[in-house]
């Protein structure tokens, strides 16, 4: 099941996506607390604008170098246990919606990243039980200025300006999180070309180790780490993430004015 969040110019509103990703299907309420009802309205994706598929009310946990592949390009190790790092909710923004480039940093990368959405309230869950909590999957990518995680020592301003956490295009509920590829294009050309199978930690692990430190709440937001061909991206370009089974998330990047 795919489920979008989106605007016809009023408030926002939930539907549901059929298969080939062309018409809307409406249903009352938020599908993260309330049952799903159909409220009898439909329409087209090319209708509507969509929105980010959840904004967290709590918490986004990163998680950094859980590619090999990605750790190497980076000059560095993979972490022994999944590196965490936290993105305020004010990142996020939706599909189509500008990247805003801030004249504080020059060096701006991609990174296109599976994401988990949580469903349930969960705390110190052991991996076998992880899979219960999770509501659904996104694409999310995790814009990194580099020179200022560089320079700061650790990933908060870097990973988590204003812009910095698009989301979309909705969310796949039947998804098997260890056996889909990820690619990125930035204008088009192939720069990401990963498999989530090449994750050092799994998508149930991870989701265990974020448990033990955190109590996740429905609508938390957990980004699986990208795959190596991270790569900068300048004001005027566009950039594409596609996971095999959910569609497309697509970004242009802006200068701030």
């Amino acid at each position: 099941m795919r489920i979008a969040r989106y605007t016809e110019g009023d408030e926002p509103v939930y539907g549901l996506v059929d298969g080939g990703g062309t018409k809307i299907a409406e249903v009352s309420g938020d599908p993260l607390y309330q049952r799903i009802e159909l409220t009898g309205r439909t329409t087209t994706v090319d209708e509507v604008r969509l929105l980010a598929p959840v904004i967290p009310r709590s918490k986004i946990i990163g998680i950094g170098r859980n590619y090999a592949d990605h750790a190497a390009e980076m000059g560095t190790e993979v972490p022994e246990e999944p590196l965490m790092f936290l993105i305020p909710n004010t990142a996020v923004v939706g599909p189509n919606d500008p990247v805003v480039i801030p004249p504080i940093t020059s060096l701006v990368h991609y990174e296109g990243e599976l994401a988990v959405i949580i469903g349930r309230m969960c705390k110190d869950i052991s991996p076998e039980e992880a899979k219960k909590v999770v509501f659904g999957y996104t694409i999310a990518n995790d814009v990194s200025a580099r020179d200022l995680q560089r320079g700061d020592g650790q990933w908060a301003r870097a990973k988590g300006m204003d812009t910095f956490c698009p989301l979309g295009p909705w969310i796949e509920t039947d998804l098997d999180p260890q056996d889909v590829s990820v690619v990125t294009r930035r204008d088009g050309e192939v720069v990401q070309d990963g498999h989530t199978r090449d994750m050092v930690h799994q998508v149930f692990d991870l989701i265990s180790h974020c448990s033990k430190a955190f109590t996740l709440l429905p609508g938390d937001i957990i980004l699986t780490g990208t795959p190596a061909g991270v790569g900068p991206v300048e004001a005027g370009q566009r950039v594409e993430i596609e996971i095999e089974n959910i569609g497309t998330l697509s970004n242009p990047f802006v200068a701030a004015e």
